[in-house]
């Protein structure tokens, strides 16, 4: 069973679609005293498994404070998920194991022989100690369950291996949405983190965020989105994961987190929020965060959750400073008439100035898994 290589180089892990491009940034870590770096390819996490949070029973509050503040992200998968298949060079030619089985990338294993698998590590070990017997694999293929049968075959260095490329955990950096604090809740980034390889949405067993700095930013151009470059530090949490959605990725963490100076303010509702001038709140320099001018510019009819509204960058500073909207931005909080009215969530490819937003009231309702 071969691992995913931690400096493997590919496109931004949210991916593209219909010439946006969402907002999120996977990190390749490079560990140095306990600090990251972040840059646009996968990880596997060599830090320690946490317990997964509790989900939330407790209704979120229609007033919450806007964060704006950019954080790391860790994610450990429920399962591991096949992210490729390649053959298992042996000293008689070239042999398919994974793939003539039946498994296919975006397959999640789940258990193998009865025993429940999460980590790369358990794999190699179950692989390695049958010595080419036949495994029993139970996987998740979107909403069906499979049992497969496969038998590891030794290569020419003497490794038994299934010819599968596997991923169970990915880091990055992110924009916090909001936070409640009667219940603890945040929500970030307004969409989900997703698999750079297949573009699954990571199945999520336990995960956590931890302070970050900003760095550096590659400022977008037409046809070229940039990006936040940052730290953060892999050995302090700020909150625990108890969700990732298609809506965004939530947890719970302590009021004195975040932090004083700032006020709850109200969620709007769907019929509150109108075309016209707003702000958003971003972290692109340090830890700091600032409010910058925008133009919501468009609304949409219900239908694609993260694409509830078009927005327009003016500010002079954040164009002089970004170029508009860049990966990294995503969980942006927008603000109107003094009230939460949405997130950033992508930017149009061939102009960063302009981008989607997803609705404040949807991440608030998949909170509690009122919607979807």
């Amino acid at each position: 069973m071969e691992q995913e290589p931690k400096q493997k180089q590919g496109p931004g892990v949210f991916g593209l679609a219909a010439g946006a491009a969402a907002l999120g940034l996977i990190l390749s870590l490079a560990l140095a005293g306990g600090r990251a770096r972040a840059a646009l390819a996968p990880a596997v996490l060599d830090a320690p498994r946490q317990a997964p949070a509790q989900a939330v029973e407790a209704a979120v509050s229609r007033k919450v404070i806007p964060l704006g503040k950019a954080v790391g992200i860790k994610l450990f998968s429920d399962g591991v998920l096949v992210v490729g298949l390649s053959p298992v060079e042996t000293e008689a030619g070239s042999s398919y194991p994974g793939r003539d089985c039946g498994l296919k990338a975006g397959d999640v294993i789940t258990h193998i022989n009865g025993g429940e698998v999460d980590t790369i590590e358990e794999v190699q070990a179950l692989v390695a100690q049958q010595e080419g017997e036949p495994l029993t694999i139970q996987a998740v293929r979107g909403q069906r369950q499979l049992q497969l049968t496969v038998a590891a075959v030794e290569n020419s260095q003497g490794v038994y291996q299934l010819g599968v490329w596997l991923r169970d955990s990915m880091a990055g950096i992110g924009t916090m949405t909001f936070y409640d604090p009667s219940s603890g809740v945040f929500g970030a980034l307004g969409h989900g983190i997703n698999d750079v390889d297949t573009a699954m949405l990571m199945p999520l067993e336990s995960g956590s965020i931890m302070p970050a700095t900003v760095d550096q930013v590659k400022k977008g151009a037409s046809g070229q989105p940039g990006e936040l470059h940052g730290q953060f530090d892999l050995t302090r949490d700020l909150g625990t994961l108890y969700a990732n959605t298609n809506l965004g990725i939530f947890g719970q963490m302590p009021r004195e987190t975040v932090g004083g100076g700032v006020e709850p303010v109200e969620v709007a509702a769907r019929d509150e929020v109108e075309t016209g001038p707003a702000t958003i709140l971003s972290n692109i320099r340090g830890d700091e965060v600032e409010e910058f001018h925008i133009n919501i510019t468009h609304l949409y009819p219900e239908g694609d959750g993260t694409r509830s509204m078009m927005i327009e960058v003016d500010d002079p500073a954040l164009l002089e400073a970004t170029g508009g909207i860049v990966q990294g931005m995503s969980g942006s909080p927008i603000l109107q008439n003094g009230r939460l009215v949405g997130a950033v969530t992508h930017v149009l490819v061939n102009d960063p100035t302009r981008g989607y937003a997803i609705l404040a009231e949807n991440m608030l309702k998949q909170a509690t898994g009122k919607l979807g």
